[in-house]
Order: C-alpha cells, then structure tokens, then sequence
C-alpha cells in the first residue's frame, strides 16, 4: 500500500460517512445517562464521549495528512468504521456486560488509525518519531480500558478517568513540529462535527416525545429546536469562520499544530461533551414538560449550555488572548438558575434557556453591526 498525501481542502464523502457512523456513539451516549440519570450515570456517559472523542479527533488529524479515498487505506477505514460501530452498540453497557467488547473494538478502531498514520509518515522521520510516540500513548489507555473491562465500581471508573487522561495528555506532551496538516479541511470537519452532535439534539427532542402529540410537546419541541437553533448560530455565524481563518494564516509547523491541538482537538470536546448533555436535558424535558425537572437532567440542560459557551471563551482566548464576558457572564447565569430549574415546570426552564441564548445573540449581532456583516461576507468568499 502507498501512502497518498493530501492535497485538496475539502472534506471527502467517505470522511463524512465515518462521521455518521460517529453519531451513533453520540446518540448512545445521551442514551446512557438518560437509562441511568443519576451523577454516576452523567460520570459513565462522558468517559465514553471522551474515548470515542478522541478516536474520533486521530482520524480528523489522519485525514488532514492521508487522503482517505486513495487505494486501499478505503478499506482501512472502512474496517475501523465497522469497529466503531460496534462501539457504539456497546455504550450503553460499556461498564458491564459489553465492556471487554467495546475496548476490543475501540482496539481495532485505534489500530487501525496508528496503521495508517505509520504509513502516512513512511518519508518523514520527525512525522514517524511523532507517531511512534502517539502509538505508545494509544497503546497504554487501550490497555487500560481493556484491564477495566474486568472491574467495576470505582476502580474500573477509575481506570476509564486513568485510560482517558493518558491518552489525551500524550498528546500534549509530543512535539508538535512533527505534525502535519490541511488548515482548511481540518477546521471544515470540526465544524461538520459540531453540527451532527447540534442534529443530535433535535434527535433527543423527538426521541423524548414518546407520548401523544399536544400542545406542551408542541411548544417544547419549538423551544428545543430554537435552543439547538442558537447553539448553532454561536458557532457558525462568525466564530468558526474567524477561527478557520486564524488556523489557516498561523505559521505553518509547530505554532500552527498547536493552535490546531489546543483549539480544536482539545476545545471542541467541552463543546460537543455540552450538546451532548444538553440534549439529555432536552430528552428529559419533552418526557414530562409539566413537571420540573429532576436535578441531574437540569444540570445537563442549564450546565451543558454553560459548558458549551465556557468551551466558545476559551476558543477565543485561546485565538486573541481576550474574554467574551457576555457568554462568560450567561454560562454563569444558567449554571445559578439550576436551583430554580428544579422547582419550575421542565417547560418553563427551556423556555427561560431559549430567551437568554435569543438575548445574547440579538446582543452581539447588534453590537457588531456593521463590522460583522464585513468579516462574514469577505471569510464566506474566501471559503468558497
């Protein structure tokens, strides 16, 4: 097999059907913590997120070097996508019965990425010492995951929290000279990410009507589609075009790669891991609007919102070293207003979300103004 390098800047169809199949894992998650809605069942479903986050994050980063649609690295990819099906099947019982399975799989998933990145980096000896070490990582939170496959309690949570840290703080302590990518491609497929984990909660909204249609589904269906609708207008209308544009003109190699690292391998997770959580919440909510919510699936709505707008400050600082207070000062609002949450109708507490997301982007779409409408027009023609 020869290794094909990339050269184009567009996400291909076969990286977009890996991702759908990512997705299964996302909606197995929310699956996980809503059958076990309790601080424990919250703890499992986001050790499985951070593992398949980061299987996922190796092929963003694999696919910005190697291009996936040249000769049979396919079917390399084709067998790690069959794996990761697997895996997701798994997540609802990755903690008991399915465990050995799902780090089995996970396995395959991993080895088939370091395979490929192996042979992505046959010409580059500072590339292959990157990936030598990436293996070496990769290989210790597998094999912690698959010594956990054989406890329970809190050694094997243990373990999973062990196996997740070592992987993704291996990461960080590789050379980031040794990398390689494609700016533009790399910051598309963060961005489509965060639209099907975004599709994911509009999934949530209708999984969680599973009684008949009235008028409360009626108008917490809305309400969570406008809360999912602002999520995503946060992200797209001018903060992944800026960073995309920021990823592309940094100095290529070690500043660049680390940018990339920081700003999307590890930022983005907090983003997605709070749309993930909000979701749960939205689930919850549609099951019962009269009620108010219990206090686990309160914190999931209200504090998975401030962890996504906690994950947009910091995605920020990290780009022009400045806060946005305004998302700052909401995150903090709704993490105070889960008190409240728990004594109101669920349906009152999403209406409360979607009316402050609403406030804060009819605030910074006013206070932009013109200079907005600027930056948006010039980075969607460069883009295009």
């Amino acid at each position: 097999m020869t290794a094909v390098l990339r050269d184009e800047e567009t996400v291909t169809p076969l990286e977009l059907f890996f991702d759908l199949v990512f997705v299964l894992g996302l909606t197995q998650c929310t699956a996980l913590m809503a059958a076990e809605p309790t601080w424990e069942g919250l703890a499992k479903g986001l050790l499985v997120l951070g593992v398949m986050w980061w299987s996922w994050v190796g092929y963003s980063w694999l696919t910005s070097v190697l291009d996936p649609e040249e000769d049979a690295v396919r079917l390399v990819i084709f067998a790690a996508m069959a794996a990761l099906l697997v895996v997701g099947l798994c997540v609802p019982h990755a903690f008991d019965d399915a465990a050995l399975i799902f780090a089995l799989a996970y396995a395959l998933v991993r080895v088939a990425h370091i395979a490929l990145f192996m042979l992505a980096s046959s010409e580059d000896p500072l590339f292959r010492k990157s990936v030598v070490r990436l293996a070496i990582s990769t290989a210790i939170g597998v094999g912690l995951l698959v010594a956990a496959s054989f406890a329970d309690g809190l050694l094997q949570g243990g373990l999973w929290a062990l196996a997740l840290a070592l992987d993704m703080g291996g990461t960080y302590l590789i050379d980031a000279e040794g990398w390689t990518l494609v700016p533009h491609h790399f910051a598309e497929r963060h961005a489509l990410i965060v639209i099907i984990a975004i599709g994911e909660s509009i999934v949530a909204v209708g999984v969680g009507a599973d009684a008949k249609v009235d008028l409360g589904i009626v108008l917490a269906a809305t309400l969570g589609t406008a809360v999912a609708a602002a999520l995503w207008w946060l992200y797209f209308d001018i903060v992944a075009l800026v960073a995309a544009r920021r990823l592309a003109e940094a100095q290529p190699g070690r500043h660049q790669n680390e940018m990339a690292r920081d700003s999307y391998s590890y930022l983005h997770f907090p983003m997605v891991a709070g749309i993930v959580l909000v979701a749960l919440g939205m689930k919850k909510t549609l099951g019962h609007v009269e009620d108010p919510l219990k206090l686990v699936p309160a914190t999931a709505l209200l504090g998975g919102t401030a962890i996504y707008l906690l994950a947009h400050v910091a995605f920020r600082y990290r780009h022009i070293h400045t806060l946005n207070t305004r998302r700052l000062a909401l995150a903090a609002a709704l993490v105070a207003f889960i008190p409240v949450a728990v004594e109101i109708p669920a349906l009152a507490t999403l209406g409360v979300l979607a009316a402050a997301l609403a406030i804060l982007i009819a605030i910074e779409t006013h206070n932009y103004g013109d200079a907005r409408n600027r930056v948006r027009h010039e980075l969607r023609h460069e883009g295009g």
